[in-house]
């Protein structure tokens, strides 16, 4: 399945990064702890390449640890900070303000070595679509969320946040990129919902889902569904799973559509488990 969705809002989108970026002292990508290498915007590499860099796995809570781990090594190799992160719990924010002090640790000696104290760190946070930026944001900031106003040499009108006195939040909209060069990412994005379901095909989105749980993830589809998965055959799955969870049409044939639906919502939801669906390279199949 070929995918490709860039809609004009984000050519805009990327273009008020790149005004932003330069008041900016660290950028925290958020990325999809599922698909950390769909999730990961190559313009955002580029607009941030001068800057400190902090990296979320959020959503870590629906994939699977072990590759959770797998996955901080192979960034941490790369020179990224990594935080996992399930962006719903506030607990964790504590160590995403550390992680943030540790990148911009240079710029705030700098500060210091200036005269100048107690400048807020300015962070801008990006990702994809349906990353959970919004959620991010809303739970670091709390009900303690407020607007700063207008800065000097900001765009009039553009509005900070103060997260709390170490930190201040610039918002960006999710932006994917042009062109997906391999397939599998356009797939990977499709299946965690980052991608408008108008422009997809579900049933052979979902086709490609259970051929991986087939393979990856044994048993996944028997226990949610009661499935047998013995032929591994995807499509007869799929009726297997329609027949199961009453999604029937007339004359009683397997309502695909309905239950292509039905499956992807149980992935995206983390009913079927956690599951992740890239490793990285070198990883263990």
């Amino acid at each position: 399945m070929q995918l490709q969705w860039y809609p004009g809002h984000m050519t805009k989108a990327k273009r008020q990064m790149q005004e932003d970026i330069k008041l900016i002292d660290v950028v925290i990508e958020l990325l999809d702890a599922r698909v950390p290498a769909a999730s990961r915007n190559p313009d955002i590499d580029e607009l941030g390449k001068n800057k400190a860099r902090l990296v979320l796995m959020n959503k870590a809570d629906l994939a699977d640890e072990r590759r959770t781990r797998e996955w901080m090594e192979y960034l941490k190799k790369k020179g990224c900070l990594t935080v996992p992160l399930d962006a719903r719990n506030r607990g964790g924010m504590k160590q995403v303000t550390a992680v943030i002090m540790e990148a911009c640790r240079e710029k705030i000696e700098r500060d210091r070595k200036r005269g100048i104290k107690n400048r807020p760190v300015r962070a801008m946070v990006a990702g994809i679509p349906n990353v959970g930026k919004s959620t991010f944001i809303n739970s670091y900031a709390g009900k303690a969320c407020t607007r700063t106003g207008n800065k000097p040499g900001v765009t009039k009108g553009k509005q900070w946040i103060r997260l709390n006195k170490n930190v201040e939040l610039l918002d960006t909209p999710g932006i994917l990129w042009p062109k997906f060069e391999d397939p599998d990412v356009g797939l990977h994005l499709a299946m965690i919902g980052s991608i408008r379901e108008e422009i997809l095909n579900l049933d052979e989105l979902s086709t490609a889902l259970i051929r991986f749980l087939c393979d990856q993830y044994p048993g996944v589809l028997t226990e949610r569904y009661a499935v047998s998965a013995e032929d591994g055959e995807p499509a007869a799955l799929l009726g297997q799973i329609a027949q199961r969870r009453g999604c029937i049409l007339k004359g009683n044939e397997p309502d695909y559509g309905k239950a292509s639906s039905l499956l992807l919502d149980d992935f995206r939801s983390g009913r079927l488990g956690r599951i992740t669906l890239e490793q990285p390279a070198g990883g263990d199949d």
